[in-house]
């Protein structure tokens, strides 16, 4: 393989990612070419809904070739899906802006298991925990 050129972290909506000029500031500088990136992208997130935001880390090569690593959506936008709320709180300690079932907690942690490099291997109580403390730093209170 080539030498790598550099490399680029995205936020996409899942199956809809078109050439843009947000795309094309991160891209363009690397030489990727956008509507290639493009098609293999939203054919790789066609089995997630539309509305989820996926990390990408994309690696250029100087001969213009690039890959790239698809995430799992952030834990924040699960949980905002999940409980039906906009933003969390501005103020996590004292004000909660709602609350999430340990079931749902379950759910997702076996979502980001199955989706994402960071936590396979992990044990699904340690990504339960992480996602109650996430969840806690939004304002939502979990509940049995």
């Amino acid at each position: 393989m080539a030498a790598v050129k550099g490399t680029a972290r995205l936020l996409l909506n899942a199956g809809s990612a078109k050439p843009s000029p947000a795309i094309g500031q991160a891209l363009g500088p690397l030489g990727v070419n956008m509507m290639e990136f493009c098609k293999d992208f939203n054919a790789k997130t066609t089995a997630f809904k539309a509305s989820a935001t996926m990390r990408v880390k994309l690696v250029a090569f100087e001969d213009k070739t690039f890959k790239y690593t698809l995430f799992a959506p952030p834990t924040s936008w699960y949980l905002k899906r999940v409980t039906g709320i906009a933003k969390g709180s501005g103020s996590p300690g004292t004000v909660s802006v709602g609350q999430v079932s340990l079931k749902a907690i379950y759910e997702i942690a076996l979502s980001k298991q199955a989706h994402d490099s960071a936590f396979t291997g992990l044990p699904l109580e340690s990504i339960c925990k992480t996602i109650c403390a996430s969840a806690k730093a939004m304002g939502l209170k979990v509940v049995k």
